[in-house]
This record gives C-alpha cells, sequence and structure tokens, in this order.
C-alpha cells in the first residue's frame, strides 16, 4: 500500500507539470489501462504483479489530477467577456483583505443578470474607495477600520473581469496556480460608478457561517488593541488571517526563521487537538456514567478531532490546517477501530486523502514544507534516546533539541529550492518561539475569541512583545542567501539528510554533510567574457530589466509600487536577484521618477548593495545620468545617449528625462530608451542616429502612442522588440498601431510571455519563461 500511494502522489505531480492538459479521450483510456493493469496483476506472479500495480496507480493518479482539472478548467470566463461591464448577483464567500485604496473578497456568483454573460462560479473582485458614488466604501464601523462588505452577505454589483494573470518569473510566486487551487476562475473590480446593492444580510451556508464568525472576531481583536503593534500577529493565530501583519514584521520572522508559527500549521491544529482530548479525556474518566457509555479514550479521540476540525475552519481551512487534519482524522479513525496504523501509513494515507480532495496541493510550497518536516521527525524520532530517558527533564531537553536539530537540517534542501536562504539563528529562534508562541500566545489568543475579557488580550500581547524583543535582536544577525540550486543537487542533498540523521553509533554519519555542499555552494552559469544576459522582467505596469556580464550585474529600473507596503522591487526584483545569486549590484540606472520605473527603489537598496546609482531625479540619491558617460565590464560596453546635459536647467515632462542606455556585445546590442517621447527620438534621431542601431529594443513608454515614432523605430531597426506591460493594463499598452510598427521585428510582450532574457553574443537570442515553463492553466 505504502509503495501505491507513493505511485499515485508521482502521477498526480506528473500531470501537474504538464504544459497541456490531455484530453477527456486521452484521459478515459489512461484509465481503462489503469484498471486492466490492477486486472492483469490479480492473475500475475509476485514482483511482475507489484511492478504493474505501482504503474498502475501512477497512471491513476495522473488521470484524477487530469480529469479534475478539466472540470474545473471548464467553469472558465470566456475571452470575449474580459474587459466588459457585467451586473452579477452573488454571496461574500469569504473573509475580506483590506488594503490602504479599498478591500478584495471573493465572490460566489449566484446569477449573471446581464443577457448572455458566462461568468464562473467563484471569483475575486477588489472594491476600490471613490470620492463619491454608488462604489464608495462605507464608513468607519467602529471597529478603526472602514468596512464594505461582510461574509455571507448577498449583494448585486457592476463589475468588470479578467482571466486569472500573475507575474511570470524565474522562481517566482505563480499567482494563476494559487487561484487555480482555491477555485477562483476569474478577477476583477467593482465599477465605482455603478449602483452597488446588499439584497441580503446573511445567506445561511455552513462556510458562510464560518467566516461571519471569523469576521466577527477580528472585529473583537482589533477593538480590543485597537494600536497594538501585534494585533495582527495575534489574530492570525486565532483566525488564521495573515494579511494584517506589517511588511517589516514579516521581515524578522522571516530573518529568525519562524514564519511557520504565525500562520496557523500543523503544529497549532495539532496542539489544540492534544488540549482538548486530554481535557475531555480526564474529566470523562471521573464521570461513572459516561464511561459506561463511551470509553474515556473513544471520547478524547472524538474531541480532539472535533477541536482539530474546528479550528482549522476557524483558521479558513487553509492548506496547511487541512493536511494536519486529514492526518489527524485517519489517526482518529485508526484508534477509534483500535488499530495500531503506524506512523509511516499515517503519513501516507494522509498524504492520498490530501491529493485526493485536492491534487494541486503538489503545487504548494507548504506542502513540500509541512509533510517534509512531519517525515523528517518521524525518521529521526527512532530510538535516539533510550526508553527511560524521556521521563526525566534532562531527556525531554535532549529530545526537543534533537527535534530542533532535525526539523532545521531536514528542511535545508528544500529552504535553498524554494527560498534560496535560511536563517542561522533559526534553531536558537524555534527553542524559545515554538513554546511560547504554541503553549501561551496561541491558547490565550483562543480563549479571548471565546471569552472577550480584555485583560486575557493584554496580557498576550505583552508575552508577544517580550518574544518580539528578543526576535528582533536575533533578526539582526546574518542570513545565509544563495543562488537556487539545481533539482541534482536538492536529490542530492536530502539523501545527505537521511544520511545525517541516521541513528547514535552509525559511522561515517560525518558524510552526510559532505553530500549537502553541493546545495549550499551551487555552481553558477554565468555569461562568457564579451556576452550579456539582459531579463525583462515581468513586473506588471513597469519596467525592471537586470544586465550581467561575466563578473558584473546592473538593473535597470526597479518596477512599479503595487500600493500599501508591496513594490516590484520586493516582489520581483529582489527574490531574481537572489534566485541567481547577484549579491551586489555594480550599477543601478532609475531612468525617471515615475512610480512604474521607481516603485520599488527603496526595497531594492534595502535588500541589494549598490556600487552606483544613476538617475535622472535627485530623490533617487545618485548622480544624474547624461549622454556621453560610458564604461565596460567583461568586454561589454555601456552607452549612456539620453538625457543631455543642459536638458536638466529646463522644466520637462519626466518621461523627457529618460536615462537611455545602450548594451553592446562583441556582436550585439540593446537599446533601454525608458519612457522617452516623440520630440526626444527626434532628436536622438539627429544627432546619434548610428548609437541607435540595436539587435533588441525594450520598446518606449510600453508601447504607448506618444513613442515610437516611423523615424525611431527605422533608424533602430530592431530583429527584436520587447514591450514591458501589465496583463489588459488601463492605458491599453501596448497600442495596436504600435505595434504594427514593429511589423518587421519579433515581438517579445511580458504580460503575455512572461520574463524575455535576450542573450548578446555573437548575436542575439531570445528566450520566454512562459514558454520554458509552460503549464497548462496559463492563460486559461
Amino acid at each position: 500500500m505504502r509503495l501505491s500511494i507513493l505511485a499515485f502522489a508521482a502521477g498526480v505531480l506528473a500531470l501537474q507539470i504538464q504544459g497541456e492538459l490531455p484530453g477527456l479521450v486521452l484521459l478515459s483510456a489512461l484509465a481503462l489501462a489503469s484498471v486492466a493493469g490492477f486486472f492483469v496483476a490479480r492473475n500475475g506472479t509476485a514482483m511482475p504483479a507489484r511492478s504493474v500495480v505501482v504503474l498502475s496507480c501512477v497512471v491513476l493518479g495522473f488521470v484524477w489530477a487530469g480529469g479534475r482539472a478539466q472540470i474545473r478548467l471548464a467553469d472558465h470566463l470566456p475571452e470575449a467577456w474580459e474587459g466588459q461591464d457585467v451586473e452579477l448577483v452573488g454571496v461574500v464567500a469569504a473573509l475580506p483583505q483590506r488594503f490602504a485604496q479599498g478591500e478584495r473578497f471573493v465572490f460566489d456568483v449566484e446569477q449573471a443578470v446581464t443577457p448572455g454573460a458566462q461568468i464562473p462560479h467563484r471569483i475575486s473582485l477588489s472594491w476600490y474607495r471613490s470620492r463619491s458614488g454608488a462604489g464608495e466604501i462605507a464608513e468607519d464601523t467602529g471597529a478603526g477600520q472602514a468596512r464594505s462588505v461582510r461574509p455571507g452577505e448577498r449583494w448585486r454589483f457592476t463589475v468588470r473581469l479578467k482571466r486569472p494573470h500573475g507575474n511570470a518569473n524565474p522562481q517566482g510566486f505563480d499567482f494563476e496556480a494559487w487561484l487555480l487551487e482555491r477555485g477562483i476562475r476569474a478577477t476583477g473590480s467593482i465599477r465605482a460608478r455603478s449602483e452597488a446593492v446588499r439584497l441580503d444580510d446573511f445567506v445561511w451556508r455552513p462556510a458562510y457561517a464560518v467566516e461571519a464568525l471569523r469576521d466577527r472576531l477580528r472585529e473583537r481583536f482589533v477593538r480590543a488593541l485597537p494600536d497594538a503593534p501585534y494585533t495582527g500577529v495575534l489574530t492570525a493565530l486565532a483566525i488564521g488571517d495573515q494579511r494584517s501583519i506589517p511588511v517589516a514584521q514579516w521581515q524578522v520572522f522571516s530573518r529568525t526563521g519562524v514564519m511557520h508559527l504565525v500562520s496557523i500549521s500543523g503544529l497549532h491544529v495539532t496542539m489544540i487537538a492534544a488540549l482538548c482530548a486530554l481535557a475531555v479525556g480526564t474529566l470523562w474518566r471521573r464521570s461513572e456514567r459516561l464511561m459506561l457509555r463511551l470509553p474515556a479514550q473513544k471520547a478524547a479521540i472524538a474531541a480532539g478531532w472535533a477541536a482539530a476540525f474546528f479550528y482549522a475552519s476557524l483558521a479558513g481551512f487553509e492548506v496547511p490546517a487541512q493536511r494536519t487534519l486529514y492526518m489527524l482524522s485517519v489517526l482518529a479513525v485508526a484508534l477509534w477501530a483500535g488499530r495500531n496504523l503506524g506512523v509511516v501509513r499515517t503519513l501516507l494515507l494522509a498524504l492520498l486523502v490530501v491529493l485526493l480532495i485536492d491534487p494541486w496541493a503538489v503545487l504548494a510550497t507548504g506542502f513540500w514544507l509541512s509533510f517534509g518536516a512531519v517525515a523528517i521527525l518521524f525518521y529521526a524520532g527512532n530510538s535516539r534516546l533510550g526508553p527511560n530517558e524521556p521521563r526525566r527533564w534532562r531527556g525531554v531537553l535532549i529530545q526537543w533539541g534533537a527535534a530542533q536539530w532535525a526539523v532545521t537540517v531536514g528542511g535545508l534542501p528544500l529552504l535553498l529550492l524554494f527560498f534560496q536562504q535560511f536563517s542561522l539563528v533559526s534553531p536558537l529562534a524555534n527553542l524559545v518561539a515554538v513554546p511560547v508562541v504554541t503553549f501561551v500566545v496561541t491558547p490565550l489568543a483562543l480563549i479571548f475569541a471565546v471569552i472577550p475579557w480584555p485583560p486575557l488580550l493584554h496580557l498576550d500581547h505583552w508575552v508577544m512583545v517580550q518574544l518580539m524583543a528578543l526576535l528582533d535582536w536575533l533578526a539582526a544577525w546574518p542570513v545565509w542567501q544563495q543562488a537556487a540550486p539545481p533539482l541534482w543537487a536538492v536529490l542530492l542533498a536530502l539523501v545527505g539528510v537521511v544520511w545525517l540523521l541516521l541513528p547514535r553509533g552509525f559511522p561515517a554519519r560525518w558524510l552526510g554533510l559532505c553530500l549537502l555542499l553541493p546545495a549550499l555552494f551551487p555552481p553558477l552559469p554565468r555569461p562568457g567574457m564579451g556576452e550579456a544576459w539582459a531579463d525583462v522582467l515581468d513586473v506588471g505596469q513597469g519596467l525592471a530589466v537586470v544586465v550581467r556580464t561575466a563578473r558584473h550585474a546592473l538593473l535597470y529600473d526597479t518596477g512599479p509600487g503595487y500600493g500599501g507596503e508591496a513594490d516590484a522591487g520586493q516582489r520581483v526584483v529582489v527574490p531574481f536577484l537572489r534566485t541567481n545569486g547577484v549579491a551586489k549590484l555594480d550599477a543601478l540606472v532609475v531612468s525617471h521618477r515615475d512610480q512604474d520605473h521607481s516603485g520599488g527603489l527603496v526595497s531594492v537598496r534595502a535588500h541589494a548593495p549598490v556600487g552606483r546609482i544613476l538617475a535622472s531625479f535627485a530623490e533617487a540619491g545618485g548622480e544624474r545620468c547624461a549622454a556621453g558617460q560610458s564604461w565596460e565590464w567583461d568586454g561589454v560596453r555601456f552607452t549612456m545617449l539620453h538625457p543631455e546635459s543642459d536638458n536638466y536647467e529646463k522644466k520637462t515632462r519626466t518621461n523627457a528625462m529618460s536615462c537611455v542606455l545602450r548594451v553592446e556585445s562583441v556582436g550585439a546590442s540593446l537599446l533601454l530608451p525608458a519612457d522617452i517621447e516623440a520630440a526626444n527620438e527626434r532628436a536622438l534621431v539627429a544627432r546619434a542616429a548610428e548609437a541607435l542601431r540595436a539587435d533588441v529594443l525594450v520598446v518606449p513608454h510600453h508601447g504607448g502612442k506618444g513613442s515610437s515614432t516611423p523615424e525611431f523605430v527605422s533608424v533602430v531597426a530592431p530583429e527584436h522588440a520587447v514591450f514591458s506591460a501589465g496583463y489588459r493594463n488601463p492605458f491599453g499598452h501596448p497600442r495596436p498601431e504600435i505595434l504594427a510598427r514593429y511589423g518587421d521585428s519579433s515581438i517579445w510582450r511580458t504580460d503575455r510571455d512572461g520574463a524575455v532574457r535576450v542573450v548578446l553574443g555573437e548575436g542575439a537570442e531570445v528566450t520566454v519563461w512562459r514558454a520554458e515553463r509552460r503549464r497548462y492553466w496559463q492563460h486559461r
């Protein structure tokens, strides 16, 4: 059975990395082949039959995941209805997410009022603040936050939708896969000038009732601690709402390796189930009548499971909590039936349940980290202590330390693969934070959720303040950061972890450390001398280009701000630099002050040392960019073509002051003109026509109609034209007439192709991320 479950999981994973989804005919044929395999195996000899069963389980997992994907993708938004005003009736299905400009929430569509509209059943809507009109966010309700909707309410909205779409960059977060797993098949916004009508105060459904309870509890926490710094953390531990935790606190948790403690993880769910089971079992044994009706052990099992189910539901039934609940369910059923399944079989049955319910779970980082952590604890916990040692305090401490060591070392390969960093102080931070958060902070937060007595929460917050003082101090210590290791190095490191955590007395366990070395110091691909790699990142409606030579790196623009504390520097540029092993920027060029080009500047400077800054505005904190500036790195020439020095003495538009940079390798060139306008293009054609000629052009102003004059396009004559623009952006970039002007060039678009890589050597080669890592859910 164990091998069969692993084979089924392998089939599910194989489906999720497909570039195209197999059709129903092929899936049906594979299903029949799988059934035939099981039938043949029944009449075969032992070894061949076992192989046939394993292969059939792989095929069955593939078919199961493919069938579920077919059903989910069938519920889609037709392309013809993108960007159209549609009137809908539906129910607010989840806890709204508040942000500076309004709020965002999941909406279950019950009816499309607009004739002929084909709308998915579950969508995500944003309701932005407006100064007047029916689309305005409601006034403060007393909880310290402006509100407009609550879970369970039925509303009629006029909305404008688009298909699921997210930025696509190497090692970047796959927003489209995240939406697919949650069944959200379109995103959009409520039209501000339309009439929004609340039709019912509450629509009864168990899921809506739970979300409404979470909403009331969140308000209770905010009322009790309106201005406290860690209200968001306590709220997250009680109801799983992590979105109110500030970015600065997330950075502290990340640098100290305790991020898992501020989300409702398996540890929290298991702890609540264990405490409830212990309490009910103890009280149950005091009643002879109850003992005669049901054994205390079974009563404790039922109570523990019920507590786990309630807490997981209260946490929004997020994927980590689901996995733990399924694992506890398998364990509860086995104990209730008086069977000992063993830890390995329990873990694998939980894995099977997870994949049957949610075959997209394998796409989530948390899936691998949580199952990996539990597997490591089970593996490392095999007879490390003597039979009587755990009963003494010394033994308990040794066991606790050994568990922390096992989780730290065992999780290292996956942390390097997914995040390219790990905290050096994580073992010490977790040694203190795990018991404090698990046995003090979380229980107090939950007690306050049941008994709204403010002193309880004030005490809880005081404990959190003391813990954060320690974490803030530990966060100042260095964090190991590196390039993303290749898959073979990660697999080798996992073998090293297994070897390293072998029982005491096993010879040469230190050899496991040697197997970790390729993952810790991965081979780093670099351009050769005279070559340059330029990555036009997919940052939405903005621009960010990373140019690398053999020993140097330059960042041209930092992408847009996304609102609130989020920007492209933090979400896209810095992770890309870390993934590719760029520890320092030798130069940073910020073409002009517009937010779609400079929005990530602060985040980039906070996370990456910068040698030289060139910009057209003083606030960037560097020197002015000016025509005539040039330098050479590793056989690659960089030349600034615009603006001229005397342009700074004139009052001009910010776009007109864009720094224009030419990058020239041994046999090809790239032109980065930012947002220059028609007048600037004509001036450049008049004074530097020869320098404008380029094999690759990042099209000025994202393909807006105020740039790319016919004369400019003719002089540059690019073989490749790259448009950096946001998907269905409100400006209509790139404009159709501008696209037509580049008819002789190969057209590449970040909104369609994701990140675009340009390799400049003897010639120019272009590859795009969405083609290199094609997945079946993209553009659907």
